[in-house]
């Protein structure tokens, strides 16, 4: 458990972990008698803290309390564990690497309605009100008008709804003081449970059967009625069970009163039972026909050579976790069609052998459904799904099957990794490069790192897969500290070819549309074949920018101050960075002249001149304008793999691991984008999309090709697309982050502090706290001298963002957290508005 002990003894007192984001530690409490039987660790309870109520997960029990006096526990919510015994061991490690209470990442493994926090209702104080005489603010009004409008009382976030934006709490509690309102703490109540629905059953199925003649006559008078009272009669002696009546509905097509004139004459009685809300219930009942490859494709295939040595290095590592022998993890280095998910079903299906349970994480939900269908296949029934875009109830079921054992198979993002299975043998984290595995929002962690760490915990074997693994990743696995697997060849063709076109040449040679003479000539020949194509650009809309010709204004997000893209499916102008929008000008709002124009290319523009070029062609569009619904993905997909569309035209989704057989031509639009961007992991991230997304050509025996379109041919990232060559990539950027002292030869921690922009003042306080806490972090590097490096505090390289004004400190050395434990506690940075970035994927 890597010392972590969770000792369990005698049910005297308990240690818990609070559910309070923002607090440290676990607290101890005392176990009432009639609680001191139930309890165990992984319980979660309702406690007193402080003034308010709150939930906390038993840790530990003990016989002694480190503190002298103790409050009681209140009420036990679940009798079963909400956690296992790995998961509070990762919970501790999470606190321990990435600095945020381990509180902050329990809302990471329960599901949404079941972990509830404080609030406090405000109520108004009606006598007090009637004798007051004086002057209130608007914002006081409103509040007074409001709880009103609402008998008098309202949650905190009730209230947040309605004052979006606007610092109604410092209103509230000059009225709390003056006497005005009332204030209480409550636990707010959860928003999930289980599903239940209506059944109906037969009373006595034999003598009904005995009887049916004489008694469907006699059913109702007229004949319809008893035509459909009769069906369901016999629908329940041949099912000879409760059925949900939704069922009996359907089946028999008949309605609630001929139910109720059933159980009237003592035929029928109604019942419940539980349903399992399944989000896989639509992808089950897709046939294989939908798919494009059929059958056959799911079929277990013989092995390569590539693949029967990487097979025999897994199952040794499978076969010693499951004897409880710690190994290290397995990097899976395959190239793009090399059959990596086929080493992933027989792993998968060798842990189920053992009696464990697999854990399956891909970065993004557009993956998980032709990876769910390929898991469904081989394993019917025992594949579970968990994504951010399914229902608050499909959630919580899908968390309560695994917690019961019923789940042997997850598959999902990041939230599949922190599921209470009981045993997990096997974790493997496909695509494992991918920036998606790093949250946008704290608290912060890697997935990949917690990964590996939870098999540790389970004694599981953990598989990184991926074309390009990171260049940390390959220094890990060079130095021993994961197992290195290498497949080097495609399974049914090889590695498509790569044309590289310089587009200043095309511009030269007076080619002025975004898409050059060679790929214009591949997309004629691409659809004259049948066959289809894949037009990716790492851009959403139709235009970068839009700007004034006369004044040389560029109309910006007034809240993050970068330029704003124009969409012209609604002629909007929207920043992708905080939701802003408006409307296309006609006129610039600087100056007034008509001379405003669009520049800069996206997806809309790409659809726009393929329709022109190809009107004949059957386009579809997949960016996160297009895929919005929860099923979005799925769809898209499904159409695309069904061949009712010739060319797939959309962004990064696109590199992530899609295998569609038909593809045989893939266009890089602009491969330029990102690559002089001002951060250390930049070329990284642009040689990783475009390499993935040159491997969606040619996987079948069709073959294919890659045509990239670059202003910038000679640059080293370009250049080692075109070969393939991965390895040359690795050792190129490894000696630049040599020379730069950056990962893998430091760890960095990221400082990022954020103030709500109001103008000059969010930039004077933002600063003077950053300086504030450099000072102290200089001041100790001083009295403690270690390798740490401190850059900043600098304003960010988009300094405002999303309506905040953003400044950082970066800290790069052997071991950055010791720096700040030393100088200040990350509980204070943290309470001072800091968000901490351990392991940051980008600089920016």
């Amino acid at each position: 458990m890597d010392g972590y002990s969770l000792p369990q003894t005698s049910p005297a007192y308990a240690r818990l972990l609070l559910n309070l984001p923002a607090v440290y530690g676990l607290f101890d409490y005392a176990i009432p008698p009639d609680l001191q039987a139930h309890l165990r660790p992984g319980n979660l309870v309702l406690v007193p803290f402080g003034r308010q109520q709150v939930q906390g997960v038993v840790f530990e029990l003990l016989e002694q309390p480190q503190v002298a006096a103790t409050r009681p526990i209140e009420e036990l919510l679940d009798p079963e564990p909400v956690l296992t015994e790995a998961q509070r061991a990762l919970l501790l490690w999470l606190e321990k690497r990435y600095l945020y209470p381990a509180s902050a990442f329990l809302p990471l493994m329960l599901p949404p309605g079941l972990l509830q926090y404080a609030d406090s209702e405000w109520r108004l104080n009606a006598e007090r009100l009637e004798r007051w005489t004086e002057p209130l603010s608007p914002i006081a009004r409103r509040l007074v008008a409001l709880l009103k409008d609402r008998q008098g009382s309202l949650r905190g976030r009730q209230i947040a709804r309605h004052f979006r934006g606007e610092e109604w709490q410092n209103v509230a509690q000059r009225l709390l003081k003056k006497g005005l309102l009332e204030r209480r703490s409550v636990l707010a109540p959860r928003t999930v449970r289980p599903k239940w629905v209506r059944t109906a059953e037969l009373v006595s199925p034999d003598e009904l059967a005995a009887e049916i003649e004489h008694v469907l006559p006699k059913l109702a008078r007229l004949p319809q009625a008893r035509e459909r009272r009769a069906a369901v009669l016999r629908l329940l002696l041949t099912e000879k069970a409760p059925l949900p009546l939704p069922w009996i509905y359907a089946q028999t097509r008949c309605t609630l009163n001929d139910l109720k004139a059933l159980e009237a004459q003592g035929w029928i009685r109604f019942g419940e039972q539980q349903t399992w809300r399944d989000p896989l219930e639509g992808v089950k009942n897709l046939s294989l026909s939908d798919m494009a490859e059929g059958p056959e494709f799911f079929a277990s295939p013989t092995l390569t050579p590539d693949q029967e040595q990487a097979w025999q290095a897994i199952l040794e590592s499978l076969q010693a976790t499951a004897a409880g022998r710690p190994t290290p993890p397995i990097l899976l280095h395959g190239v793009t069609g090399s059959g990596k998910t086929e080493l992933y079903l027989r792993a998968v299906e060798e842990t189920l052998k053992q009696g464990r349970q697999a854990i399956v994480l891909v970065p993004e939900i557009a993956l998980t459904p032709q990876t769910v269908r390929r898991f469904l296949q081989r394993f019917p029934g025992q594949v579970g799904l968990i994504h951010s875009r399914l229902s608050e109830g499909e959630r919580y079921d899908t968390w309560r099957r695994a917690r019961a054992g019923q789940l042997r198979i997850l598959i999902g993002p990041r939230s599949a990794l922190f599921l209470p299975l009981p045993s997990p043998g096997l974790i493997v984290v496909d695509e494992s490069h991918d920036s998606s595995y790093y949250p946008s929002d704290p608290p912060f962690y890697h997935t990949v790192t917690a990964a590996r760490a939870y098999a540790r915990f389970c004694h599981a074997a953990c598989i990184l897969g991926s074309a390009t693994p990171s260049v940390i990743q390959q220094y890990q696995a060079q130095r021993g500290e994961m197992r290195a697997l290498r497949l080097l060849h495609r399974i049914h063709a090889a590695l498509p070819e790569v044309q590289v076109v310089d587009m200043r040449r095309e511009l030269r040679e007076g080619v002025k549309s975004i898409f050059s003479r060679p790929l214009t000539e591949a997309l004629a020949g691409t659809l004259a074949r049948g066959e289809q194509a894949i037009l990716f650009l790492n851009r959403r809309g139709a235009a970068t920018y839009v700007f004034c010709r006369a004044c040389g204004h560029v109309l910006k997000c007034p809240r993050c101050e970068v330029p704003l893209t124009l969409h012209l499916d609604e002629n909007q102008l929207l920043c992708h960075y905080c939701g802003y929008r408006r409307q296309a000008p006609n006129k610039c709002p600087a100056c007034g002249s008509p001379a405003i124009r669009a520049y800069g290319l996206g997806v809309e523009r790409v659809v726009q001149e393929m329709e022109e070029l190809f009107p004949q062609a059957r386009l579809l569009r997949w960016d996160r304008d297009t895929a919005r619904g929860k099923h979005a993905y799925d769809e898209l997909l499904q159409q695309f793999a069904s061949h009712q569309a010739d060319v797939l035209i959309g962004t990064q989704m696109l590199a992530k691991g899609l295998d569609l057989p038909l593809v045989t031509l893939v266009g890089i639009i602009l491969a330029d984008v990102g690559l002089n961007l001002p951060d250390p992991f930049a070329a990284e991230r642009v040689f990783q999309v475009l390499t993935q997304v040159a491997g969606r050509a040619g996987r079948s025996a069709r073959g294919g090709q890659v045509i990239l379109q670059t202003y910038m041919p000679e640059h080293y990232v370009i250049q080692h697309v075109v070969g393939h060559e991965v390895e040359k990539f690795y050792q190129r950027e490894l000696q630049e982050r040599r020379r730069l002292n950056y990962p893998p030869f430091t760890e960095l921690i990221r400082l990022e502090l954020r103030q709500p922009w109001k103008g000059e003042k969010s930039i004077v306080a933002c600063e003077e706290e950053a300086q504030r806490v450099a000072t102290l972090l200089r001041a100790h590097l001083q009295e403690a001298p270690s390798d740490v490096i401190l850059n900043g505090p600098l304003p960010c390289v988009f300094a405002r963002l999303g309506g905040y004004y953003r400044q950082q400190i970066v800290l790069r050395g052997t071991a950055p957290q010791r720096l700040l434990h030393g100088a200040l506690s990350p509980a204070r940075l943290l309470e001072r508005g800091w968000r901490i970035e351990t392991e940051p994927i980008s600089l920016l």
